[in-house]
């Protein structure tokens, strides 16, 4: 069975960093890649971030360049989303899913699977 599992989310000041990790099981992460997503109350899931086999590509919402990174540890088969310069308006449960082998230049339109639970993300002084 595939499994893609968030974690690291919690409370941080505006203007504050996280660390989010999306740890796979089932599929490798040198195969397959990953796209990170966000939904607050009462707001349609936006597409964050996609990262290409091995790191090879990544894909960022406008909404966030310069702000968020995502990586790759191939060690421990996880993806990570760096977050900096959070605002008071983007909390939000933040989910991980792959669109297959490739993100691709349609990254943010093309179909995701293997949705996680999410990670609560509140951005409050």
């Amino acid at each position: 069975q595939v499994q893609l599992v968030e974690s690291g989310g919690g409370l941080v000041q505006p203007g504050g960093s996280l660390r989010l990790s999306c740890e796979a099981s089932g599929l490798n992460l040198d195969s397959y890649a990953v796209g990170w997503f966000r939904q607050a109350p009462g707001k349609e899931r936006e597409a964050v971030s996609c990262i290409g086999r091995n790191g090879a590509h990544t894909y960022y919402a406008d909404s966030v360049v310069g702000r968020f990174t995502t990586s790759g540890d191939n060690t421990e088969n996880r993806i990570y989303l760096d977050m900096s310069s959070l605002k008071p308006e983007e909390p939000a449960i933040y989910s991980c899913a792959t669109p297959g082998l490739l993100c691709g230049s349609r990254w943010a339109t093309k179909e995701y699977e293997y949705w996680g639970q999410g990670t609560q993300v509140t951005v409050s002084s």
